[in-house]
């Protein structure tokens, strides 16, 4: 945790300065490093997934070209998947979790809405469709592991929206690219933060097993 941590500060640091070749060497790091965490703390291979699909549309994302773009955001769309497997298999419905879904929804509806007049032709299906997929993960998170895990997905969310409102040629903030990091990187640790550990096989079943063995 220290080392994505430290990583995390450096490529933060690199952009809010415009060094470059800094964001370059520490956004790698950042995935690989915190799936070690999740790992050494007993992840389930599902997370573990979702951090290394994450790791590989980061480092496609250092790309400006067009094929990279769209080979990044299937990446993420993979990770999505499994984090949607991650928490349906671990998690568990919560009270009233129902009243969010027209929420997410909206919020699904009305970004597209804005933004699909200023995306290129060729980038509007596919970002539609991940947006939905990024969506129902975001919900998912909130819906059956709770509020941390649901804070990660919200800022997940943000992250991906201030990268489309870039690719539609929106007004941004200075250094964009600082925010979206920002965004993304704790969007992921809460992700990480607010799932649940690997189930350990009871004990009464090994000493069953035992119990049959010539």
């Amino acid at each position: 945790m220290a080392a994505f941590l430290l990583a995390t500060a450096v490529d933060l640091g690199s952009l809010a300065v415009g060094w470059h070749p800094g964001h370059l060497v520490a956004k790698p790091l950042l995935m690989p490093l915190l799936a070690l965490w999740a790992a050494v703390r007993g992840a389930p291979r599902p997370l573990l997934a979702a951090l290394l699909f994450g790791w590989g549309g980061d480092v496609l994302l250092l790309s400006d070209a067009d094929p990279a773009f769209l080979a990044g955001m299937a990446s993420f769309a993979a990770g999505h998947i499994c984090y949607l497997v991650l928490f349906t298999r671990y998690g568990r419905p919560r009270a009233r979790a129902g009243l969010l879904a027209p929420a997410y929804a909206a919020v699904l509806i009305a970004t597209l809405t804005l933004l699909w007049p200023g995306l290129p032709p060729d980038l509007r299906v596919p970002v539609a469709g991940y947006s939905t997929l990024l969506t129902a993960m975001a919900y998912t998170a909130a819906a059956r592991l709770g509020p941390l895990a649901g804070a990660g997905g919200v800022l997940f969310l943000l992250s991906d929206t201030l990268i489309a409102t870039g690719v539609a040629d929106w007004p941004q903030p200075p250094r964009p690219d600082l925010w979206i990091m920002l965004t993304y990187a704790a969007a992921q640790f809460l992700l990480v933060r607010g799932a649940p550990r690997e189930r350990a096989a009871p004990r009464t079943a090994y000493r069953e097993v035992r119990s049959t063995t010539p």
